[in-house]
């Protein structure tokens, strides 16, 4: 499928432009990250208090919110949290605390309030204990004073065992919630008499804790640190293998034959990737710009993204790049900046087709995916069209630009890179022409 029959867009006399766009993007996140006071971190980096809720139907996010608040709790982090591994999932509520003060006592205070919320939203019934709360020794306990088996109150080991069976009903076949006691009956050893007994003393609770993580400070910084560090070396990986992909064996041309010729022809080629990764680097600050500007925080979920992107661009320049080489075979006596104008015109459907349906892809994930996934959305939204841009309006002006200085320093005569012919190409060229003029 092609969008364009033979295009013949002049990208390079639009640098400028280009060039213009990108330095105003980047000015108004530094702007933003300024008047911000630095980016938004997530509880991920920032440390804080992390609850997984599971509830027994749709949770209620409102409500939860208004009683958090009501506690005096700020502004939480709630977001629906699914694993399609586990289907009881879907219905799982993660709600966040930033930390505050950085003290594990004011970390467990996050903790406790938000165990009073929950309960002020779904009160208990008087004198009852939510069974899904429940823990195999006091159900073990509750059991044997009841005697519901009729055993005698010696009898602690069969209803210990009997607990624990109740206890891995709940948890493994029911995925942690159950949401009536009568269910209980299905699991092994449970006789009516023992379900009537929990009656008397148990409820089944709407909802159940799942998880509950504290991240403190410490923990957040070294987080942060290494989500650099990824990135960096994501970065340092791509740079080192487009360079040598792009040098044809340049490295091996240097220690087979000395000469200016072959440390210029390496070089010119290890442009290419440090255009590349510069374009990354381009894209990766325009995004971190953007989330500042509109007020997203950075998580862990958001670097997945930001690393995807790396990527993503990657590829992209790598494509256009690839046509680069192969027409500086095939356009020898035409002028570089034209080479790399036909270049990304060849591509240009291609970039289209793929970069269109991502986008397409990822702007429905952004408006229906749900809070939980805003922030990584929005992410590959900016992304993709930041990272399909900056191919051919960052890293090709600069190996352009790149080649307007090599042409006037290199001393052997152009590279292969270089969008010109070599003193020996030249030379060869000339004999040629004399020999057929004899």
């Amino acid at each position: 499928m092609e969008f364009f029959k033979s295009p013949n867009f002049r990208w390079m006399a639009k640098t400028k432009y280009f060039v213009s766009l990108s330095v105003i993007l980047l000015l108004v996140g530094f702007v933003s990250w300024l008047r911000q006071g630095g980016l938004l971190y997530g509880i991920d980096f920032k440390g804080g208090t992390l609850v997984t809720v599971r509830f027994a139907g749709t949770p209620p996010s409102a409500k939860v919110r208004a009683a958090l608040a009501q506690e005096g709790l700020g502004a939480p982090s709630i977001q629906p949290i699914s694993d399609p591994a586990d289907p009881a999932s879907k219905n799982d509520l993660q709600i966040g605390l930033k930390e505050t003060g950085g003290t594990s006592q004011q970390l467990d205070a996050g903790r406790d309030a938000i165990k009073l919320a929950l309960a002020k939203i779904f009160p208990a019934p008087a004198g009852k204990q939510d069974f899904n709360a429940a823990i195999a020794g006091e159900l073990a306990d509750y059991l044997t004073q009841q005697d519901p088996l009729h055993l005698g109150l010696s009898a602690g080991a069969p209803y210990k065992q009997l607990a624990a069976s109740l206890i891995h009903y709940r948890d493994v076949d029911r995925g942690g919630l159950v949401t009536s006691l009568a269910d209980l009956a299905k699991a092994p050893d449970a006789t009516p008499a023992v379900v009537a007994s929990l009656e008397k003393s148990y409820y089944a609770g709407p909802y159940v804790i799942r998880s509950t993580d504290i991240e403190g400070p410490a923990e957040g910084a070294y987080l942060r640190h290494q989500a650099v560090l990824a990135t960096l070396y994501a970065l340092a990986g791509m740079l080192i293998y487009v360079a040598f992909r792009f040098s044809g064996g340049g490295l091996l041309h240097l220690t087979a034959e000395a000469g200016d010729f072959f440390l210029w022809r390496w070089i010119d080629f290890a442009i290419f990737g440090l255009a590349a990764v510069i374009a990354v680097f381009h894209d990766v600050l325009i995004t971190l710009g953007l989330f500042c500007l509109f007020h997203f925080e950075i998580s862990l979920t958001v670097i997945a993204a930001l690393l995807t992107l790396v990527g993503y661009s990657m590829n992209d320049t790598i494509v256009i790049f690839d046509r680069v080489r192969e027409n500086l075979r095939l356009m020898r006596r035409e002028p570089f900046p034209e080479i790399v104008d036909r270049s990304i015109n060849q591509t240009l459907s291609r970039t289209i087709l793929t970069s269109g349906l991502t986008f397409l892809a990822v702007l429905v994930l952004f408006l229906l995916g749900g809070e939980g996934l805003r922030s990584f959305a929005f992410a590959m939204v900016v992304g993709v069209v930041v990272g399909t841009y900056s191919s051919f309006g960052i890293a090709a002006p600069i190996v352009v630009a790149w080649n307007h200085f090599r042409t006037r320093k290199a001393p052997a005569g152009a590279s292969p890179g270089s969008g010109g012919r070599s003193s020996r190409e030249k030379t060869a060229d000339r004999r040629m022409a004399a020999a057929g003029r004899r």
